[in-house]
């Protein structure tokens, strides 16, 4: 149900590698699974940039809904998504330009990509906080994930 939802809101699905570079892309302790901090990256092409000043809300809520993608793909390296009941927490970092101060709607494009695959009465706690970020990425999330 999840992977045919994914697809219906365009995106094809397949399991993230368990290993990035000295540590893994998630974890699982008992019924939850938590994700490494994921990057707007899609089909090789990622967004940078400092929100506020290199690219717009717009693009910014694009990019946090690319990330919640890639913590399902992260939470598949270590469990079959399907088993998944419900998103718990998600915790959102933005690349914020000087001034800028909107970063939770930067991250309701996470919140609203979430809603939309797994229903509005299964929604999350979370934190939407500013911040400089590697490599310039426009923003990176992490998740906790509730599984069957």
């Amino acid at each position: 149900m999840i992977v045919k939802k994914l697809a219906e809101l365009g995106y094809s699905y397949t399991p993230a590698s368990i290993k990035v570079l000295s540590f893994h892309a998630a974890t699982r302790v008992g019924n939850l699974v938590f994700t490494s901090g994921q990057i707007p990256m899609l089909d090789g092409k990622a967004i940078k940039g400092k929100v506020g000043a290199d690219i717009d809300i717009e693009t910014a809520k694009k990019a946090a809904e690319i990330c919640a993608f890639n913590c399902l793909r992260a939470a598949g390296a270590v469990v079959d998504i399907e088993s998944i009941k419900r998103v718990v927490k998600v915790f959102g970092m933005v690349n914020v330009a000087d001034g800028f101060d909107n970063t939770s709607e930067v991250i309701n494009g996470c919140t609203d990509f979430l809603n939309k695959l797994f229903g509005e009465n299964n929604t999350h706690v979370r934190s939407a906080v500013g911040m400089v970020l590697p490599s310039n990425f426009a923003v990176e999330i992490e998740m906790i994930l509730s599984i069957e």
